[in-house]
């Protein structure tokens, strides 16, 4: 007889219960908040639809927290927590979480490192997958032999990612638009060749505390197991403190910087720091930025780009909201020949829309779309833990979920082209231009200002950006 695992068991039961997530009278999932006798913050939802818990904890131990001559640190340290711990190393790790039909990961930005778990609720799995992950959170060995394995494998890959236009730009625009604040902080090859087992030690020692710590539980528990939950996974951490967040980033100089790459395709990035996750303009430039390079094929930015000159198949624009400003950006790739075309065409579109905002009609499908999609951002546990997530870590309000819909209802075009006028000014705005000398139309060569030393910096670990919530 064919047997399946518990998860798989599990698929028809999620979709349906996605079906019911997504009706449209949805209401925000009810979040209980308190303090636990650590200091962490917990954030719970109870959630009965399947038998699962959904967790994580979140520290401010981002990559703003890297030592600026041992940048990647942050990474690292959360990357190794389950190389050994507890006096079990790796294999017996990995075999324990497979005996608790568990999923163990985890994730490092620029603000946050966090641990996060899945677990059937069902008391023995459950218990075992938390005191396991509890473990590894508190008491890693950080082998020696696994740091020396996972250093040379990152050294590698940022080697290989430096051959790559796209990660070239992505790095020149961090440089750019924050210069040496913590977000433009750049990994390379030099300091992660600084970082010995002695960095990883203090860093946890220092960064993995309860008291900066943020819990975030959803599921199929309810509230007197979950403060359990949270106390097995905090009780210990060493006491210690939240974090103050990193200073505001300074404002740009506009400067364009060209990067020569052999690539037939040039890399386009435009942009400069943008807002923070309790900016009071939020969402009028959140629903702002849907008009003008958010919204996909129904984008200002697309309609003049790509369908009325075929400059480029997708261009983008986002902003991605941290402690602190986190950037806004316009993306795209062309054909180096047309680099400066398209270019051109971006500049217009963004002074145009910073000048005179939306227009009614865009305004309303904006907000149609963004309200009326808001629930498919909701329709699992795992959705509805990110966002839990987000909201404990940030310090929102408890009912942000449910005061999404009418803080976007509200926005008028006054306030779109108000925001973007304060806060998107071309004499801050940084652009980069990286390859497309490949294309045998392209003129990139001869013209523009290299930078070599942005063009050699390693990748980091946020290449690859896209917008948050």
């Amino acid at each position: 007889m064919q047997t399946f695992s518990p998860f798989r068991l599990l698929r028809f039961a999620l979709l349906l219960a996605a079906l019911v997530a997504i009706a449209p009278a949805w209401a925000g999932p009810r979040i209980q908040h308190w303090i636990n006798d650590h200091g962490a913050r917990v954030f719970f939802v109870e959630s009965r639809s399947l038998p699962l818990i959904d967790l994580r904890v979140d520290l401010s131990a981002g990559s703003a927290r890297d030592p600026s001559d041992k940048a990647g640190l942050a990474e690292m340290t959360r990357g190794l927590l389950a190389t050994g711990s507890d006096g079990l190393d790796e294999q017996k790790i990995a075999e324990r979480i497979a005996d608790s039909g568990a999923r163990i990961g985890g994730s490092v930005d620029d603000d946050r490192a966090g641990l996060s778990l899945r677990t059937l609720a069902s008391p023995a799995e459950r218990d075992a997958a938390v005191a396991l992950a509890a473990g590894l959170l508190a008491r890693p060995d950080f082998p020696q032999a696994a740091l020396d394995r996972e250093r040379d494998r990152a050294i590698a890959a940022l080697r290989d990612a430096l051959t790559r236009p796209a990660t070239l730009a992505s790095r020149a625009f961090q440089q750019l638009a924050f210069g040496t604040h913590p977000y433009g902080v750049l990994t390379t090859v030099e300091s992660l060749q600084r970082i010995r087992r002695d960095d990883l030690v203090d860093f946890h020692r220092s960064h993995y505390t309860a008291g900066n710590a943020t819990v975030s539980i959803v599921g199929d528990v309810d509230r007197a197991t979950a403060e359990r939950i949270a106390n097995t996974l905090t009780e210990r951490l060493p006491r210690g403190a939240s974090m103050l967040p990193p200073s505001a980033p300074g404002m740009p100089e506009r400067r364009i910087e060209r990067i020569e790459h052999p690539s037939s395709q040039a890399h386009i990035l435009a942009g400069m720091p943008g807002m923070s996750r309790e900016d009071p303009d939020y969402y009028p430039l959140l629903v702002g930025n849907y008009i003008l390079g958010g919204g996909g094929f129904v984008s200002r930015l697309t309609h003049e780009v790509r369908e009325k000159r075929g400059l480029a198949y997708s261009v983008y624009s986002y902003f991605q909201p941290r402690q602190v400003a986190g950037p806004f950006q316009i993306g795209l790739q062309t054909r180096g020949g047309q680099a400066d075309e398209a270019l051109s065409v971006v500049q217009e579109v963004l002074a145009d829309f910073i000048a005179n905002g939306p227009t009614d009609e865009e305004l309303k499908a904006a907000r149609d779309n963004l309200v009326n999609g808001f629930g498919l951002r909701l329709d699992s546990n795992a959705k509805i833990l990110d966002h839990v997530a987000m909201i404990g870590f940030y310090g929102l309000p408890l009912d942000w979920l449910d005061a999404y819909p009418g803080r976007v209802e509200a926005v008028t075009v006054e306030s779109i082209r108000d925001a973007f006028a304060r806060r998107v000014r071309s004499e801050h705005l940084v652009v980069v231009v990286a390859g497309g000398s490949g294309d045998p139309s392209s003129s990139s060569a001869s013209g523009g200002s290299t930078n070599p030393s942005t063009a050699q910096a390693a990748p980091s670990t946020a290449a690859g950006r896209t917008a948050g919530h």
